[in-house]
């Protein structure tokens, strides 16, 4: 059997956690700032936990993570 593909774009964007949960980063972090509220900004520091559906997915794009 030929090797799955994994795909790039995932692999640089996510990552798991000791459990198996995806980690990912914030959106809306890259540009207009200033219109967003500071309490916005500060909550999208760092990374998140992805949600179930989300994960599902992301997991089927990194077949060897």
């Amino acid at each position: 059997m030929p090797k799955m593909k994994t795909k790039s774009s995932a692999k640089k964007r996510f990552r798991l956690t000791a459990s198996g949960k995806v980690r990912g980063n914030f959106a809306c972090k890259s540009h207009f700032l200033r219109r967003r509220p500071q309490k916005m900004k500060r909550k999208a520091r760092g990374t998140m936990i992805l949600s179930a559906p989300d994960a599902r997915i992301v997991k089927s794009y990194l077949p060897y993570a």
